[in-house]
């Protein structure tokens, strides 16, 4: 699936030292997206973008994704009001990867599960352990 929201590079060194955002969408049309809060630096989640979720998050500085599971473009906290402020935007080296440093409103969670990050888990000996509380119940 290719894109023509975004233009393509014509280089590999147009790809790494350009100024151009062209992102290298996969197969599916996606590209991963990691959010990570602006002021911790705290990792909050892992999501997908297709082409319109990333312009519409550098159009409206606020994150949007595309929902593998439902096949749909999600506005991140439209409906939880965890809505996601984008205070800076990277990408890898190949553009096939995006970071997205943002400031969570509503009560600053980011997890639908109800905790503040989605990565609230650690391996210890061999199981899961909770080491965060979550800000919310979850139903």
């Amino acid at each position: 699936m290719s894109t023509n929201l975004f233009p393509q590079a014509h280089s590999k060194h147009d790809l790494e030292r350009g100024a151009a955002l062209a992102p290298r969408f996969n197969a599916d049309g996606l590209v991963v997206a990691v959010a990570q809060h602006a002021d911790t630096g705290e990792i909050l989640m892992l999501a997908w973008m297709n082409d319109e979720a990333l312009k519409l998050t550098v159009e409206t500085g606020v994150a949007h994704y595309f929902s593998r599971s439902r096949n749909a473009l999600w506005k991140k906290g439209e409906t939880s009001g965890q809505l996601q402020d984008v205070v800076e935007l990277r990408v890898d080296c190949d553009q096939d990867a995006v970071l997205i440093k943002v400031r969570p409103r509503g009560d600053g969670g980011a997890c639908h599960v109800g905790f503040r990050s989605c990565f609230y888990r650690v391996l210890k000996d061999g199981e899961l352990v909770e080491t965060d509380a979550p800000l919310h119940d979850h139903d």
